[in-house]
């Protein structure tokens, strides 16, 4: 079903949210529209879209006010399932959340499958055009809410593709950028599956930019290092070696860190970097819902969480944070 979004500012409602709500949301905010969900909380998309800022849960809405309201089509009627085109499974990484950043191989990719594997971080509102529509899989992992094993995942993918079906693996940033993509593709390779990779645009990198940050500024920064920031510097399971990343001299890049962040600058200052190095916060990168934090290193955790930054966010810590002047807007 193709959603017709009256224009930008347009008031919606979207009632009784079933399995579809995530893609009937990101559709709608892709046009410009701004989204209330009626219902009682408990729905744990549906939280996790509010707690990103990009939706208003209402408990009883005055219908009145809204432009258009609507239900998820999901729970009216199922559509039958494509026709099998083959076995493969695709891994294409859609960015960073705004569907103008996915790109035009992993558009086709989408238009060619019988079954989408997606997440929650991925541009769901681009599944909105496909026609004929495969068959769409949630196995997004969502913050104290549904979760799918990784080891599910990669048995799904493979179910799939014996069955003789043309999977996509769709995801955010780029599947092999801490995206799990190496297990999904080493998981169809022991099952006989064919996989190929469609690269996506990397929250790493797209989040600082749309944010003003560059990663790499001559005469001021040479490089960059991408970390995790799943676990905490004195966790036994991190595998980091943080006096280096403090000795490399290059700008940091964090994913995955919000919960950590505050340990994390403590053991890089531990370390020897200045705890007055600009750093930057980046939540919700190019979704209308984006908030940005700055402040030096020693304080980006506290600033951030004043800022309401949560996940998914990418953390910058380096000079090239402060290295672009601000734009003249005009505007006094």
């Amino acid at each position: 079903m193709r959603l017709d979004i009256p224009g930008t500012g347009a008031r919606v409602l979207v009632r009784d949210p079933g399995p579809r709500v995530a893609e009937i949301v990101h559709t709608l905010l892709d046009g410009g529209a701004v989204v209330d969900v009626q219902e009682s909380g408990t729905h744990p998309v549906v939280r996790d879209l509010a707690a990103r800022r990009l939706v208003t849960v209402v408990a009883a809405p005055d219908l009145t006010a809204y432009d258009v309201v609507l239900r998820d089509p999901a729970l009216e009627a199922q559509e039958p399932p494509r026709p099998s085109t083959g076995g493969r499974v695709v891994l294409v990484g859609g960015g960073p959340g705004d569907r103008g950043l996915l790109t035009l191989a992993g558009m086709q990719a989408l238009r060619e499958a019988d079954v989408v594997v997606c997440d929650r971080l991925a541009p769901l509102g681009v599944l909105d055009e496909l026609d004929p529509r495969p068959e769409i899989i949630h196995v997004g992992k969502i913050p104290s809410g549904a979760f799918t094993p990784q080891e599910r995942i990669n048995e799904i993918l493979v179910e799939q593709a014996q069955a003789g079906r043309n999977v996509v693996r769709f995801k955010g940033g780029d599947s092999f950028v801490f995206g799990r993509g190496g297990e999904e593709w080493n998981a169809c390779v022991d099952a006989g599956v064919s996989v190929t990779v469609i690269p996506g645009v990397t929250s790493s990198i797209a989040a600082p930019a749309l944010a003003g940050i560059p990663l790499t500024h001559r005469d001021v920064i040479q490089g960059f290092v991408v970390v995790s920031g799943h676990v905490a510097p004195d966790d036994p399971r991190s595998t980091v070696d943080w006096r280096a990343v403090a000795e490399t001299r290059m700008t940091v890049v964090v994913l995955m860190g919000v919960k950590t962040l505050g340990s994390i600058a403590d053991a890089l200052v531990a370390h020897g970097l200045d705890p007055e190095t600009p750093a930057a916060s980046v939540a919700d990168a190019g979704l209308p819902s984006q908030r940005v934090a700055r402040g030096p290193l020693r304080e980006i955790a506290r600033i951030g969480d004043d800022a309401d930054i949560r996940p998914p966010a990418v953390t910058v810590i380096g000079h090239s944070v402060a290295a672009l002047r601000p734009q003249d807007t005009g505007t006094s």
